[in-house]
């Protein structure tokens, strides 16, 4: 039982109030999905290690495969999962007790798997480190609550709040907006207790039964994981009052999209933000962070925002960016620069969608800032006034981003070129299952008209 040693405070709480039944081994894939083993207690704290074949990091969302597998062909070889103890946490929902722990992936060698999302998140990390430098990120989630939808041919529609009526549009930072669905905010904040995690705040965005939930900054691995852990938190906690929540990046025709706003600062080797110098000013690390943002966001784009329904979020006036403009305290560039004082000064990237996998959107965001700072990339001047009335930047569609993508070599480098031949291939495969699908508008507009 010295695993138990090794567990958060928040997971040896939990234990000593439940008796554990099972432990739920889960890695992320390159959606983000949590896949895995739930093993019986007794069983896991018996093995150190489980096996799970590498082509889950093949699956498109479909459940589909790429032809990724390489040169030995579709083999599945098993790779060797290992528990990241620092990341045992609650299942606050299960009927029995329940630990999920997540697992980092290495090959039958002992190295890590470069296509594994965490594994790449931590490449990046120490690209950074190399350099003597620690970045530090805190993740905004915007996310819709939403009326249980079963039937895929039907619209998506807002969610019923206990006043009877659909949750309300165009009622952002309303308290009563957020009143009419408090039963899911209270378990939402009760399970995020149990699970030990922080919330900085949550509040209502301008969408129907859009809500807000940041996470205070730290660690972009630790972030990370509590992403991918809220997520399935924010749909367990919605399910209880029957109810779905969605991270779809435009889930609600007419509605604002929801994003997942990074914001980022990097420290020195003695813990100082080099975003600021000696007496508090603005330095050039800060400037070229800004400019790498700019220059490379679009050839990390695929990354950011991986689906068709993504781009659907980038409309002018409609509280999403649609160029990477950069400008102080202003909510309509793609890069902005919150309000702070000079030891927390920090960049926002406002392009990420909500539908991204968190580890693939944030080690892409870092590698873009990375480029910046090595490549001593200058920003363009600073933007003033409102970016919509600026001209668009970013790529219309995943396709277009995909090439972009494809074409961006010291992107590859710093992400790991292996993740990136593998990613390329997974996500143009489901692009063309995409493509079979035939859409409403289609029918409606071409059956009868062409």
């Amino acid at each position: 039982m010295t695993w138990k040693k090794k567990i958060p405070e928040a997971a040896r709480l939990y234990l000593d109030a439940n008796s554990l039944d099972e432990v739920e081994c889960v890695i992320a894939d390159l959606p983000g999905i949590a896949r895995g083993k739930a093993v019986p207690a007794a069983k896991w704290e018996k093995q150190g290690s489980f096996y799970l074949p590498n082509s889950i990091f093949f699956q498109t969302i479909t459940g589909d495969w790429g032809e990724a597998a390489g040169p030995e062909g579709f083999v599945e070889p098993d790779m060797i999962l290992k528990p990241d103890m620092n990341t045992a946490t609650a299942a606050p929902w299960a009927a029995d007790g329940t630990l999920q722990v997540i697992h980092d992936a290495y090959d039958q060698k002992g190295s890590p798997v470069p296509f594994a999302p965490r594994n790449v998140l931590k490449h990046v990390i120490n690209m950074y480190r190399k350099k003597g430098w620690t970045p530090i990120v805190a993740p905004e989630m915007e996310f819709f609550m939403v009326a249980r939808n079963i039937d895929p041919a039907k619209p998506i529609t807002p969610m019923m709040g206990r006043t009877g009526r659909p949750a309300a549009g165009r009622q952002a930072y309303s308290m009563t907006a957020v009143d009419d669905y408090g039963p899911v905010i209270d378990d939402i904040y009760e399970y995020a207790e149990v699970q030990g995690f922080e919330i900085d705040g949550i509040t209502q965005e301008g969408g129907a039964g859009q809500l807000e939930i940041n996470l205070k900054h730290g660690d972009p691995v630790a972030l990370a994981d509590q992403v991918f852990y809220f997520k399935r938190l924010l749909r367990e906690a919605a399910l209880k009052h029957d109810c779905f929540a969605t991270f779809m990046a435009k889930p609600i025709e007419g509605e604002p999209g929801s994003a997942m706003h990074i914001h980022h600062s990097v420290l020195d080797d003695k813990g100082q933000n080099i975003f600021t110098g000696p007496q508090g000013g603005e330095t050039d690390a800060f400037f070229h962070f800004i400019g790498g943002l700019q220059e490379n966001i679009p050839n990390a784009l695929a990354m950011m925002a991986p689906y068709v329904n993504s781009y659907r979020r980038y409309v002018r006036d409609h509280a999403a960016p649609i160029n990477l403009e950069w400008g102080r305290d202003n909510r309509t560039t793609g890069i902005r620069i919150p309000v702070s004082e000079p030891e927390a000064r920090r960049v926002e990237n406002r392009v990420a969608g909500m539908d991204c996998n968190p580890y693939l959107c944030i080690a892409a965001s870092l590698a873009c800032g990375y480029l910046g700072l090595v490549n001593e990339t200058r920003p363009d001047k600073r933007f003033r006034g409102d970016a919509y009335d600026a001209e668009d930047d970013i790529p219309r569609g995943l396709y277009a981003a995909l090439d972009l993508f494809d074409q961006a070599t010291d992107l590859h480098e710093v992400l790991n070129p292996e993740f990136a031949r593998v990613y390329s291939i997974v996500k143009r495969a489901e692009y063309n299952e995409f493509l079979q699908v035939i859409s409403p508008w289609e029918r409606e507009h071409l059956l009868l008209n062409v």
